[in-house]
C-alpha cells in the first residue's frame, strides 16, 4: 500500500493544505488538538472533492444509461460472435462508437477520486510514523498525534500492536472497537447504495449480463471493503464512510428526481407528477417541462409506466403537449394500455376496418340472406288480397329475357345464364 500511495505522491502537498486551511477554522471552534478539528476536516475535504466532482457523477449517470440500453444489442452481438472473440471486441467497439457510449466513463468518479484517497493515506501514515508530509510541519504533527476520535488515535489501525497503540496514547480495544464499527458502518453503506440502484433504478423489462454483473458488484465491494479496512487508519476509514454515506444521498436524489426509464423509481416519480400536475393543472418547474416532454415524444414507444401517467392526466380532463406543458379541455390523442389509440376525452380513435377472408365474406352474405327472407314475406302480406300484379308488357324494340335478367335474384349472377348441359342417361 505505501508504494501505491507513493505513486500519488504528487497531490500530498495540496491535500495537506486543504487539510490544514479546515483544520485552522475548526481548531479555533474544537480545540486545535481534539479529534473533531481533525475528523472534520477530513469530512469536509471529502465533501469538498465530491462537489467538484459532480460533473463526472451526473455522465457516470448518463454513461450508466446508455450502457443499459445498449445491452440488447450487445447480447445479439455476443451470440453472433461468440466463437470468434475479435471479431466481437471490434462489432462491440464499433457499438460504442456509433453510439457514443464510454463504458469507461461509469467508473469516472471511483478514478478521479483515488489520487486523493491515496494522498491522504499518505499524509495519514506519515502521521503515524512521526514523519512530517507536506506543510504538515512538526508543530502539526504533534497535534495530529493527539487527536482522538471516539478514543482512537486519527492514524491507527485495527492491526496495530499494544506497543504502536500505546506509543499514540490510546489501548488497542479502543483502537479495533471503533475501526470495526466504522468498518461495518462503511461495508453496509456500500451494500445499501448498490442494492437501491439495482431494486429501484433499473429497466426490470431487460434482463441483460450488465444487470448481473451490478448484482455481483453489490456483494463484492462490501466485502472488499471489510477486508482491506482492517488496514486503513482511523483517518481513512473517517474520509472512506463520508465518502459513501455522500455516494448515498446523492443517488438517493437522483433516483428520486430522474430515475430510469421503465424501473420501480420512474412508476413512483410520475405518481408523485401527476398528483402534483392534477392538482395544479399545469406542469410548474422546468424539470417537470422536461419529463413531460420527453414522454409525449416517445409516442407508441412509453412504456408501461408513462402509458399510465398519460392515461390518468386525460381521464382528469387534461392534455399533455408536445412542448411539456398540461392544458386542460383540449383534444389529444394519446395510448392506451393495450396500444389501443384513444382521445383526450376516451373515445376511441376510428380505425379502419380489418380485411376479412373470403370465407368470412360468405358467411356475411348468408347470413344476410338468411335474416332479409322473413322482411320480404311480411312486406306482400301487407298488400290487399285483390290486387293482382300487372304483367309488365316488354317495350317495343326490347329484346327477349330482359324482363328476366332485371328480376335477377339477390346473388345470383345478372345476365344471359349459361345453359345446362343434358343430363346423360
Amino acid at each position: 500500500m505505501d508504494t501505491i500511495a507513493s505513486l500519488f505522491s504528487f497531490i500530498t502537498t495540496p491535500v495537506s493544505w486543504v487539510i490544514v486551511q479546515f483544520h485552522s477554522v475548526y481548531g479555533k471552534l474544537f480545540g486545535p488538538d481534539t479529534g473533531w478539528a481533525w475528523g472534520l476536516s477530513i469530512v469536509s475535504l471529502v465533501i469538498l472533492i465530491r462537489i467538484c466532482l459532480i460533473p463526472l457523477f451526473v455522465k457516470q449517470i448518463k454513461a450508466t444509461r446508455a450502457m443499459q440500453t445498449l445491452q440488447p444489442e450487445m447480447k445479439k452481438i455476443q451470440e453472433r460472435y461468440k466463437n470468434d472473440k475479435q471479431r466481437q471486441s471490434e462489432e462491440m467497439m464499433k457499438l460504442y462508437k456509433d453510439s457514443g457510449t464510454n463504458p469507461l466513463s461509469s467508473c469516472l468518479p471511483i478514478l478521479a477520486q483515488s489520487p486523493f484517497f491515496f494522498a491522504l493515506y499518505h499524509v495519514l501514515n506519515g502521521i503515524a510514523t512521526g514523519k512530517t508530509i507536506g506543510v504538515i510541519d512538526d508543530s502539526l504533527l504533534t497535534s495530529a498525534r493527539k487527536a482522538h476520535i471516539f478514543g482512537a488515535p486519527l492514524a491507527a489501525k485495527f492491526t496495530d500492536g499494544a506497543d504502536k497503540v500505546a506509543s499514540l496514547g490510546a489501548t488497542v480495544t479502543d483502537v479495533r472497537v471503533v475501526t470495526a464499527i466504522m468498518i461495518v458502518l462503511m461495508s453496509a453503506s456500500q451494500f445499501y447504495t448498490q442494492r437501491q440502484l439495482m431494486t429501484k433504478n433499473v429497466d426490470t423489462t431487460v434482463k441483460t449480463p450488465f444487470m448481473q454483473q451490478q448484482k455481483m458488484l453489490m456483494y463484492v465491494f462490501p466485502v472488499m471493503f471489510a477486508i482491506f479496512g482492517i488496514n486503513f487508519p482511523v483517518g481513512v476509514l473517517v474520509y472512506w464512510l463520508t465518502t459513501n454515506v455522500w455516494t448515498m444521498g446523492q443517488q438517493m436524489y437522483v433516483i428520486r428526481n430522474n430515475p430510469t426509464p421503465g424501473s420501480k423509481a420512474q412508476a413512483a416519480y410520475l405518481e408523485r407528477l401527476q398528483k402534483h400536475v392534477t392538482h395544479h393543472e399545469k406542469t410548474r418547474s422546468r424539470g417537470e417541462k422536461a419529463i413531460v416532454k420527453a414522454i409525449v415524444a416517445k409516442g407508441r414507444d412509453r412504456n408501461e409506466h408513462e402509458r399510465k401517467f398519460i392515461n390518468t392526466l386525460t381521464k382528469a380532463g387534461l392534455a399533455a403537449q408536445a412542448d411539456g406543458t398540461v392544458v386542460k379541455g383540449v383534444t389529444a390523442v394519446v395510448e392506451a394500455e393495450d396500444g389501443t389509440p384513444t382521445t383526450a376525452g376516451g373515445a376511441p380513435k376510428r380505425q379502419q376496418p380489418k380485411r376479412q377472408s373470403k370465407s368470412q365474406r360468405q358467411s356475411a352474405v348468408t347470413k344476410a340472406a338468411a335474416e332479409s327472407e322473413p322482411k320480404t314475406s311480411l312486406i306482400k302480406s301487407d298488400e290487399p288480397q285483390d290486387a293482382k300484379p300487372t304483367a309488365a308488357k316488354p317495350a317495343s324494340g326490347s329484346k327477349p329475357g330482359s324482363g328476366t335478367r332485371s328480376k335477377a335474384q339477390s346473388g345470383q349472377r345478372k345476365g344471359p345464364q349459361r345453359p345446362k348441359s343434358p343430363s346423360k342417361k
